[in-house]
C-alpha cells in the first residue's frame, strides 16, 4: 500500500520523482470509514509533507462525489480547508498541517474559541456550487439510517448476546418518529452552509498557533447553531477505558459561559446598529445552540452502528450507540415532555 501511494505522489509532485520510498516517513493509517496517512520527506523538497486521504469504500458519504469535491476545493480556495494537490474518486492528496488536533480542555481557552468562531463565520458565508437544497439531518437520516438498518436487522449474529439485545431498541434510531423528534430540536431560521462535525478532534492547532478546521465530508446545508453546539459534543466522552465497553459518558464541564463566549466571538464579525440588536442576535443564537445540543448524541449514535461490524478502536460501538441514543431521548424528554 505504501508503494502504491508513494508512486501516485511521485506522479503529481515533480520534486518527489527523483527520491526513493526510503526517503519518506509514513504515519500509521487513521480514521473510521476512510483513512488518512501523513507522509513526510527527510530531504529538502516541496512540499515536504502531504496528507493522503483514501476515499474508496466510504459508504457514509452525505454528498455525491462531485459535490463533495466541489465543496472541498471551494473551502481550499477560501483558505478554510487544506490546499489540494490531487483529487479523484479513490483518494485525495492535500497539504499537510504541522501541529496537533485539539483536546477537550482547549475548548475552554478564549483565544482558541475566538479563532474557531472566526473560521466558522467565514465558512458560513460560503455557498459552494451544487449543494443539495435539503438539510443535513434529513440526508443523514436517509443515508445513515439505511446503513444502520442493514446492521441491526441483518447482522445480529455477529454480536455477543448482550449487544444483540441492545439492537432491538436501536432500531428506533431510523424511525420516522425519531426523525420528527430531531426536527423539533432544529431552530426556526434559514439554512446555512455548515461544517456539521465540529468536535475538537476535527480542529487542529498548528505549530504557529493558528487554528484550522478539518474533515468537511459532512459539510452541507444546516442550521449554524449546530456548528456551535457540536463543538462540545465529544467533551463528555471518555474513551480507551480498560473495562468493557471501554468508554463512559461523563457529566459536561462546559456551560452557557463557553457557548456564550463562542457566539460572542462569532458575532464580532458582524456590525450591528445598536447594542440591543447585537444582544438579541446573541440571545437568539444561544437559545438555538442549547436546543441543538442533544442532536450530536443522535448523530453519533446513528454513525456508530455501521462501525460495529469491523471495529477499529477498542470500543464497542453497539453499546456506544445505545448509550448516546438513550442520552438523546432523555434530554429530549426533559426539553419537551
Amino acid at each position: 500500500m505504501k508503494d502504491e501511494i508513494f508512486h501516485l505522489c511521485q506522479e503529481i509532485l515533480p520534486e518527489w520523482r527523483q527520491l526513493a520510498c526510503e526517503d519518506f516517513d509514513f504515519d500509521d493509517p487513521k480514521g473510521f470509514s476512510s483513512f488518512t496517512m501523513g507522509i513526510r520527506c527527510s530531504k529538502p523538497v516541496h512540499p515536504a509533507a502531504v496528507l493522503y486521504r483514501r476515499l474508496e469504500g466510504k459508504e457514509n458519504a452525505i454528498l455525491d462525489f462531485e459535490t463533495e469535491k466541489s465543496v472541498f476545493l471551494t473551502l481550499g480556495e477560501n483558505d478554510i480547508a487544506a490546499n489540494c494537490y490531487f483529487y479523484n474518486q479513490s483518494c485525495r492528496i492535500e497539504e499537510f498541517y504541522t501541529g496537533r488536533t485539539l483536546l477537550p480542555a482547549d475548548l475552554f481557552e478564549p483565544d482558541i474559541l475566538s479563532q474557531i468562531a472566526d473560521r466558522l463565520y467565514r465558512l458560513h458565508q460560503l455557498s459552494p456550487i451544487g449543494l443539495p437544497q435539503r438539510p443535513f439531518f434529513d440526508m443523514m437520516h436517509e443515508k445513515w439510517g439505511g446503513l444502520a438498518q442493514k446492521v441491526l436487522e441483518g447482522d445480529l449474529s455477529l454480536f455477543p448476546d448482550n449487544e444483540a439485545a441492545l439492537c432491538q431498541s436501536l432500531r428506533d434510531l431510523y424511525s420516522p418518529d425519531t426523525l420528527a423528534m430531531v426536527k423539533r430540536c432544529l431552530p426556526d431560521d434559514e439554512l446555512t452552509f455548515c461544517h456539521n462535525d465540529t468536535y475538537h478532534g476535527n480542529i487542529m492547532k498548528l505549530d504557529s498557533g493558528e487554528i484550522k478546521l478539518l474533515d468537511f465530508e459532512f459539510s452541507c446545508l444546516n442550521h449554524r447553531a449546530y456548528d456551535f453546539s457540536n463543538l462540545f459534543a465529544e467533551t463528555v466522552m471518555q474513551h480507551k477505558l480498560a473495562m468493557y465497553p471501554y468508554f463512559r459518558i461523563a457529566e459536561p464541564e462546559f456551560s452557557d459561559r463557553e457557548l456564550s463566549m463562542l457566539i460572542s466571538f462569532y458575532l464580532d464579525n458582524t456590525s450591528y446598529h445598536s447594542t440591543r440588536q447585537r444582544e438579541e442576535a446573541h440571545d437568539r443564537l444561544l437559545r438555538d445552540t442549547r436546543l441543538t445540543l442533544i442532536l450530536s448524541d443522535y448523530k453519533y449514535a446513528l454513525a456508530a452502528i455501521p462501525l460495529a461490524i469491523e471495529p477499529i478502536q477498542k470500543i464497542r460501538f453497539i453499546p456506544y450507540a445505545h448509550a448516546r441514543f438513550n442520552k438523546f431521548k432523555t434530554a429530549y424528554a426533559n426539553l419537551f415532555e
